[in-house]
């Protein structure tokens, strides 16, 4: 699929304030921590210079 394609679902998304509501703080602080330790190796690896090269195009576009 191209980006031009793409369409923003039909279904109503849900308000923060439901998501907040619907999460204790303990849960929103587990499931942070648990995402924290599923990225944090992710983080660490080095950029793809193919990828690194199309962040920066796309930042140069930015500030024009």
């Amino acid at each position: 699929m191209r980006i031009e394609e793409y369409r923003e679902p039909s279904w109503p998304r849900p308000r923060a304030t439901d998501l907040n509501s619907a999460l204790t703080e303990t849960t929103r602080r587990r499931l942070g921590e648990e995402l924290q330790a599923l990225y944090e190796p992710v983080i660490d690896e080095p950029l793809d210079p193919r990828l690194a090269e199309l962040m920066k195009q796309l930042e140069a576009d930015r500030d024009r």
